[in-house]
């Protein structure tokens, strides 16, 4: 059992991002752009006072993959370069933090695009 409580929690967490966003689409007048933005925002505020790492180290990758994970990779990737270079870390950090994950979203969609053919809607 204790091999599978990684992965509920990852379903769980994860589950409950997706939830809270079609919440917020079918109750308010939020675009999903603007709830994406939120997402991203709020990652970057949760890294920053500390609740967003106890969520990662329980959840993993249902913490990890939203976009509020991209937030706290982006927020934790600044905050370790400014640590380490200076005011120059500020402009850099994220980008190196979050390069691995933006590439191969590039290189899977790409991938894809070449396996099938989309069709545009009439």
């Amino acid at each position: 059992m204790e091999s599978v409580m990684p992965y509920i929690w990852a379903f769980a967490v994860g589950g409950a991002f997706c939830v809270i966003a079609q919440i917020l689409i079918d109750k308010t007048k939020l675009t999903p752009a603007r709830i994406l933005v939120c997402y991203v925002v709020a990652g970057v505020i949760l890294g920053a006072i500390g609740l967003y790492e106890p969520l990662v180290k329980l959840a993993g990758a249902g913490a990890t993959t939203p976009l509020t994970g991209f937030g706290y990779t982006i927020a934790k990737g600044v905050r370790e370069a400014v640590g380490e270079q200076g005011l120059l870390g500020a402009l850099t950090g994220g980008f190196r933090a979050a390069a691995g994950g933006i590439a191969a979203a590039l290189v899977f969609g790409y991938l894809a695009c070449l396996v099938f053919s989309g069709k545009p809607k009439s």
